[in-house]
């Protein structure tokens, strides 16, 4: 199922099912059990009515039941035989005995008239008969049947023995009827299963329209996204609801997203343009130069010749370097000694117009992990920009900076100014009063070096030199 709203309507409406259905499981069953409780509290009633008049010596015949159709009543003696049962009862179970036939000689010695004078019985109390008792136990409680009058229904039975004055124990069983129990849970049970489906239509209908009108801002992003595909317009930027949840939330950061893709993409074609003026310099010179070369070998001006092709060289291996940093190619994870690397790096450079100050201790080491030929060319490229700009002073120091590795190189030329010390880290940035392209690069050497020093988890900042000129300070975190 494609659909998040169908999805959200069918989970709710599942969760909701299955709680409607645990709580009226729940219910019927309390509800059910208090019934019985009920029915239980009757039956037991009657039945030490019953019982209470037995113990008086009541015969079974002046027996009080007014209410024998309700509360069906059995009495049977100590071996169990039926020696006494309710009006109209013609049938019963879960007492001690299936029987409604009373045995005549148990019923006519069960009990003795309360009419009787005879002295042998009286007691020794003044000559006062005496009693007979009920249980105070609690009853036994049962489920039956019965048949009163040719109506067969469920009944609880109580269970109450009773003691006569003469010694003779009974048990007399009195039921209460289920039927009203029955009824209830019946109806109680109806109206779940009649208001079940309608209220399970009514969440899926309530969580239908609420998803939907929560995922309406969704599909007007969707849309503009599309037609962004579509138009291949960056500029263009998704609708923004007032809200301050998380669709919100997505649609800001859809923007800010396009808003970076979209300088990415600024920059790209920045980038092939400025690429491409830079590139068409050297290879028209070079041409020319071979062109006249063609026509007249004695005008050749191989120096020159030479020169464009180095520097044709050198750009082309920027441009891909730059372009595998974009790529997002990592560095290696090799270990290297900060500072041995420059001094290698510097004792390379003897041709350079000002000699390089090393200032590096000689029993530390600062090691950082990365790519040796990345880190030596960033290093290359600081001396590169401190010898064009340098007056008498290119100086390279290392030190521990905090968890890292800080290699600073100063000159002492005229610096960056303050409002200029982003913008030189730009591609193809050259300041007009200090670099052209006779004397300087492309402009592409610090713009490489902060790429490094990112991808190496590291800074690359400009700061003004003691000496009044430039420190670029690189710095990098010490290895692991």
């Amino acid at each position: 199922m494609r659909s998040v709203r169908a999805r959200a309507a069918i989970g709710a409406t599942l969760v909701v099912a299955v709680a409607l259905v645990a709580a009226g499981l729940a219910v019927l069953l309390v509800l059910r059990d208090n019934l019985i409780g009920q029915a239980d509290l009757q039956a037991e009633v009657a039945a030490r009515e019953v019982a209470g008049q037995l113990a008086l010596d009541t015969r079974y015949e002046d027996l009080d039941l007014d209410d024998a159709e309700d509360h069906p009543v059995q009495v049977t003696d100590e071996e169990g035989r039926v020696v006494f049962v309710s009006k109209g009862l013609q049938a019963v179970s879960g007492t001690r005995s299936p029987g409604v036939s009373p045995v005549p000689s148990a019923s006519l010695g069960a009990t003795a008239s309360p009419d009787d004078d005879d002295d042998d019985d009286a007691g020794d109390d003044g000559g006062r008969p005496a009693r007979g008792e009920v249980s105070s136990d609690d009853p036994d409680l049962s489920d039956g049947t019965a048949t009163v009058d040719g109506k067969h229904a469920d009944y609880r039975f109580a269970a109450v023995e009773a003691t006569t004055s003469a010694g003779i124990t009974l048990t007399v069983h009195a039921g209460a009827p289920l039927a009203p129990e029955q009824e209830a849970v019946d109806t109680v049970r109806g109206a779940m299963l009649t208001g079940l489906p309608v209220l399970l239509a009514v969440v899926a209908g309530v969580t239908w329209l609420v998803t939907r009108r929560a995922l309406r801002p969704v599909e007007g992003i969707r849309r503009e996204m599309a037609a962004i595909t579509a138009s291949e317009d960056l500029a263009r930027r998704v609708p923004e609801p007032g809200s301050r949840d998380e669709i919100a939330a997505l649609a800001r950061t859809t923007n800010e997203t396009l808003t970076v893709l979209e300088a990415s993409v600024e920059r790209q074609r920045r980038f092939v343009a400025d690429a491409s003026h830079e590139l068409r310099s050297p290879i028209a010179s070079l041409r020319t130069q071979l062109e006249v070369a063609e026509a007249h070998p004695e005008l050749l001006d191989l120096p020159g010749a030479v020169a464009d092709t180095v520097r044709l060289q050198a750009l082309a291996a920027d441009l891909l370097l730059l372009a595998r940093l974009d790529a997002g190619e990592k560095p290696g994870a090799a270990r290297l000694e900060v500072g041995a690397l420059v001094r290698e790096e510097v004792s390379q450079r003897a041709g350079d117009r000002i000699p390089v100050t090393v200032e590096v201790a000689e029993d530390a080491a600062y090691e950082v992990s990365g790519s040796r030929g990345q880190v030596a060319r960033v290093v290359g490229n600081l001396l590169d920009n401190a010898q064009r700009h340098a007056e008498g002073l290119v100086a390279v120091s290392v030190a521990a900076d905090g968890s890292g590795v800080r290699v600073e190189v100063r000159d002492d030329g005229a610096g960056v100014p303050e409002d200029e010390r982003e913008r030189i880290f730009e591609r193809f940035v050259r300041l007009d009063d200090a670099r052209s392209r006779d004397d300087g690069g492309a402009g592409l050497g610090l713009a490489i070096a902060r790429d490094v020093a990112a991808r190496h988890r590291g800074t690359l900042t400009v700061h003004r030199a003691p000496e009044g000129g430039a420190a670029f300070r690189l710095w990098l975190p010490g290895a692991e």
